[in-house]
C-alpha cells in the first residue's frame, strides 16, 4: 500500500522568491491556493516543479510562471507511480499550464525522467555542479533543495543534461564496469609488489606481469605460513581480475556490432591511439556529438580547457578544469600519447581504416600530422612537461573526434 505524506496547500505559507530581481505583481490579490495561480493572466502558463528525489520520498515544490512565489507542495512517495499520481493531480488543478519537472542527477539515474517523458510531461535532469548556490548558505534540507530547483528552473538558470537511450546506457554500464575491474587489477598488482619489496623479494626480469614474471611468482615461498597465505590471496585477486577483464574484452566486439552507434565507433577507430575500447568509450560517454555546436564546447565539457582566474588587465591560467566526463577525458589523454611518434599508417591502423569514407581517413591523417607537430613543439627545450603536453594534445584530439563523428550517421534506432 502506497502512503503519501502530503501537506494541505491552503495551510502552506507562501515563500518569497530568491535570486530574482523581478518586482512584485501590481495586482493586490495574492493567490492563496494552487488553483488561483492557474487562473491569472492570459499568456501561456507553465508550472515548474522541483523534485528532490530520494529512495523513500520525494520533496516537491511548485513555481508558477505567473507568480514570483515558490510553494512547497509537500512530500510524496519515492516510486514512479507516486510521481505519476502527483502529475495527474497537478494537471487537473492547472489544466491550462504546462507541467515542467526537474531533479538533480544522482544515484537514481534516468528512469524517472524517461518515465515522465513517456507520459507526455517535460522533465530535465540537472547536474548538481551547475546549480547556482549562495556561498554563505549553510542550511540544506530536502524542501529547500526542491524550492531552489523550482525557482531556478522558472528563472531559466538550469539546463538539463543529455539523457541517453536505454541501450546506450547499457553499453556505458558495461564499459564503466570494465574500467572498475582494470582499476582493481592495477591496485592488486601494486599491493603485491609492495608486499614483496617489503620482504626484499625483487624480480630481476625486464617486464612485469609477463608469462616469465608469473612463473617467477609461482616459485616464491614465504618464510611463514601466514605470509604465504597473504601472498596467495593477493595473487588470487590479480588472477581473478585478469580473467574478468578477458571476459569483458571478449564481450565488447559483439556488443559494438549490434549497437546503433557502430558506424561512429568504426569511424573514430581511424584515429591513431583510438582502438575499439577507447572509441566505444568515447561514443558511450559523449553520445550524439551533434549536440555540441562547436568543438570548443566539447573541449569544455570534457574539462580539457585551462582554468582561469583573471581580473582587470591581469590574466592567470592554471591547469585543466577536469570538469565533465572523466571517462572520456581519460580515454583521450591515453590516446594523445601515441602522437609523440611521427605520423604513419601502421598495419593495424590500415586495417581499421578499411572501408571508411575518404573524408574520415583524410581527417584522421590530418590529425596525425597536426598533433605530432604540436606535441614536438610543446616538448621543445624549456617548454612544457610531457603530462601538460599530453593534456594539450588530448584537447585538440577531441576536436578531430568531433569532426569525424559528425561525418558518419548511426544506424536507425530500433522501435
Amino acid at each position: 500500500m502506497k502512503t503519501y505524506i502530503l501537506r494541505p496547500h491552503n495551510s502552506v505559507e507562501p515563500q518569497k522568491a530568491q535570486f530574482l530581481d523581478t518586482p512584485e505583481p501590481s495586482h493586490t490579490h495574492t493567490p492563496t491556493s494552487l488553483a488561483d495561480i492557474s487562473s491569472q493572466g492570459s499568456q501561456p502558463k507553465a508550472l515548474f516543479i522541483g523534485l528532490d528525489v530520494h529512495t523513500d520520498s520525494i520533496a516537491v515544490s511548485l513555481a508558477s510562471s505567473v507568480s514570483t512565489e515558490v510553494r512547497r507542495y509537500g512530500l510524496i512517495g519515492g516510486s514512479q507511480d507516486d510521481v505519476l499520481k502527483l502529475a495527474k493531480k497537478l494537471s487537473a488543478a492547472h489544466p491550462k499550464s504546462t507541467l515542467k519537472f526537474c531533479y538533480e542527477a544522482g544515484p537514481h539515474g534516468y528512469p524517472l525522467c524517461r518515465f515522465l517523458r513517456s507520459h507526455g510531461y517535460e522533465c530535465i535532469i540537472v547536474s548538481p555542479s551547475k546549480v547556482p548556490r549562495r556561498p554563505g548558505d549553510r542550511v540544506k534540507t530536502n524542501r529547500r533543495d526542491a524550492d531552489q530547483l523550482a525557482r531556478l528552473y522558472r528563472a531559466g538558470e538550469l539546463s538539463g543534461i543529455a539523457v541517453p537511450d536505454p541501450q546506450d546506457e547499457a553499453v556505458r554500464d558495461l564499459l564503466r564496469a570494465r574500467y572498475q575491474i582494470s582499476r582493481q587489477q592495477h591496485r592488486g598488482r601494486q599491493q603485491l609488489k609492495m608486499f614483496l619489496l617489503r620482504h626484499n623479494i625483487r624480480y630481476g626480469g625486464k617486464t612485469s606481469w609477463s608469462p616469465a614474471h608469473l612463473r617467477y611468482l609461482a616459485k616464491i615461498k614465504m618464510p611463514f605460513p601466514e605470509q604465504q597465505f597473504v601472498f596467495q590471496e593477493m595473487l588470487g585477486v590479480i588472477t581473478e581480475a585478469t580473467a574478468r577483464l578477458e571476459r569483458y574484452d571478449a564481450q565488447l566486439p559483439s556488443v559494438v556490432a549490434g549497437w546503433r552507434w557502430e558506424p561512429v565507433v568504426r569511424a573514430l577507430m581511424s584515429l591513431r591511439g583510438i582502438a575499439l575500447l577507447n572509441a566505444a568509450t568515447l561514443v558511450a560517454e559523449l553520445g550524439d556529438l551533434n549536440r555540441f555546436e562547436h568543438p570548443s564546447k566539447l573541449m569544455g565539457y570534457l574539462g580539457l580547457v585551462p582554468s582561469e582566474d583573471s581580473t582587470g588587465e591581469e590574466r592567470h591560467q592554471g591547469g585543466i578544469t577536469k570538469m565533465g566526463n572523466g571517462y572520456a577525458r581519460r580515454a583521450l589523454v591515453e590516446a594523445a600519447w601515441h602522437y609523440r611518434e611521427p605520423a604513419r599508417i601502421t598495419p593495424h591502423l590500415q586495417k581499421r581504416q578499411e572501408g571508411l569514407p575518404n573524408a574520415v581517413t583524410d581527417t584522421a591523417w590530418a590529425a596525425q600530422c597536426r598533433l605530432h607537430a604540436r606535441f614536438k613543439h610543446l616538448l621543445g627545450v624549456g617548454r612544457k612537461k610531457p603530462q601538460v603536453a599530453a593534456a594539450a594534445i588530448a584537447r585538440e584530439l577531441s576536436g578531430f573526434v568531433w569532426a569525424i563523428a559528425r561525418q558518419v550517421q548511426p544506424h536507425p534506432s530500433k522501435p
